[in-house]
């Protein structure tokens, strides 16, 4: 291998490490809450959070290929859906975890057999939808960050001590200063240089334990159907149906950022391979006893923050979770970065994220008011309803279930006050088939 080949490599996997620290923490967090709420051992926890990473990286490389089957072939990432976790511990407590994986399998396959005609709906996303949307996905996750940056745990008497704010503000520090001052590769990897400073002052400071590294094993395999084979039930599997039916709205989403930042055009079918993907995934994970995945949108704002647009890094971030999931001491490493220094991290990230969406909201003509009102009440009902999930608690589970989601809100509004408004000229979209991918050069 020459020396460019060679020097070009280890960027791209230093910029997929930067990915897969961006992402790791949210997506052990599922396996974690729900086998705690489940009273799962020792033995199942370390077997549980070690094949969700390798699937995580398994449903990553799904996505990434693009052949005429599955994969939307865009940068992206995916990990645990979070909306996942309410109604897995609900389904594992009341008719066993036997069942939570019948569900999960059943709404896999409802995901892959629909995403043609989800895909029809391209039409209802046009700029002032996907922007608003986008814009949310951002705004909606800016109290994890904050949360983070005080510590992880709102309730904890040193929530928001100055020591956990130092760290979480000298980390957006580093990251700001690399972006503004930095050059070249080096501003590439601005996040992944400021959360292993961020660590190694929060370990000087004694914030950071290397516990669970010594208490991981060395080597660990994925087996089929570890608790059980799946068993089904009507209500369970509908309950998950729901839940993976918001993950698509969010995704589709997603998708349409990538588009934007990578300047690679959407088609019906591309869409319809992206859902195809992330629906294999959900059965994949099924059947291995892990939980439904989907697209990551933190690292959307990552992409903004590396100005590098291609695949081939997003290749060696899903090679090495693949790794970590055969050998969880060293995924263990992972989990050592402290909540304050990755919540400052996550601060930089989610608002890319939301810019991302402002941007896109540039194509919309806000001198028509119409425009400007569904916008202000789509943004306005999401965030309403982020800062008060159990704001619709009366309703039937089903609906409750459906409208605690601010992002969910957020789109089905937007949807709907531009088609009152606009009508079909509120539709408009550019049509133009998918440009060739963008070439995997770091």
């Amino acid at each position: 291998m020459d020396s460019h080949k060679f020097n070009a490599n280890l960027k791209a996997a230093l910029l997929g490490i930067q990915h897969l620290l961006a992402m790791y923490s949210g997506s052990i967090l599922v396996p974690l809450l729900v086998g705690t709420a489940l009273n799962f051992n020792s033995t199942q926890m370390t077997y549980l959070v070690s094949i969700d990473i390798l699937m995580c990286g398994l449903a990553t490389l799904l996505q990434l290929q693009m052949n005429r089957f599955f994969g939307i072939g865009l940068p992206v990432v995916l990990g645990c859906a979070i909306q996942a976790v309410e109604p897995l511990k609900m389904i594992g407590s009341e008719y066993g975890i036997q069942y939570m994986y019948g569900a999960i399998i059943l709404a896999g396959i409802f995901v892959f057999l629909i995403a043609g005609v989800f895909s029809k709906i391209r039409r209802l996303f046009p700029p002032i939808v996907t922007g608003t949307l986008i814009t949310m996905i951002g705004l909606s996750l800016m109290p994890v960050a904050f949360q983070n940056m005080g510590g992880g745990n709102s309730s904890a008497a040193d929530f928001a001590s100055p020591t956990h704010l130092l760290l979480g503000f000298l980390t957006v520090a580093i990251i700001l200063i690399i972006n503004v001052w930095g050059k070249g590769f080096f501003k590439s990897v601005a996040v992944l240089v400021g959360l292993v400073v961020g660590t190694v002052l929060a370990g000087i400071m004694g914030q950071v334990s290397l516990q669970p590294v010594a208490e991981a094993s060395w080597f660990h395999f994925p087996q089929l159907f570890y608790f059980g084979a799946p068993k089904f039930e009507w209500s369970s599997t509908i309950t998950m149906i729901l839940v993976l039916l918001t993950t698509m709205v969010e995704t589709t989403g997603v998708y349409f950022a990538l588009s934007d930042v990578t300047k690679q055009k959407l088609s019906q079918d591309d869409l319809k391979r992206g859902y195809r993907a992330e629906g294999l995934s959900v059965i994949l994970g099924g059947l291995f006893n892990t939980f439904p995945y989907t697209t990551f949108s933190q690292n959307v704002g990552l992409l903004q923050l590396s100005g590098i647009r291609t695949r081939r890094p997003i290749y060696y971030a899903a090679g090495f979770l693949i790794l970590l999931g055969f050998l969880p001491k060293f995924g263990a490493l992972a989990t050592i970065i402290p909540s304050p220094v990755l919540g400052g991290a996550m601060l930089v990230m989610f608002g890319m994220v939301a810019v991302q969406g402002i941007k896109m909201l540039k194509l919309v003509d806000f001198n028509n008011e119409k425009n400007l009102l569904i916008v202000a009440v789509s943004l306005g009902l999401g965030l309403g309803v982020t800062s008060f999930p159990h704001f619709f608690n009366a309703l039937p589970q089903t609906f409750k279930m459906l409208l605690s989601n601010g992002i969910v809100i957020a789109i089905f509004s937007s949807v709907i006050l531009n088609l009152l408004f606009n009508g079909r000229k509120g539709l408009d979209y550019e049509t133009t088939e998918a440009k060739n991918p963008p070439v995997d050069e770091v």
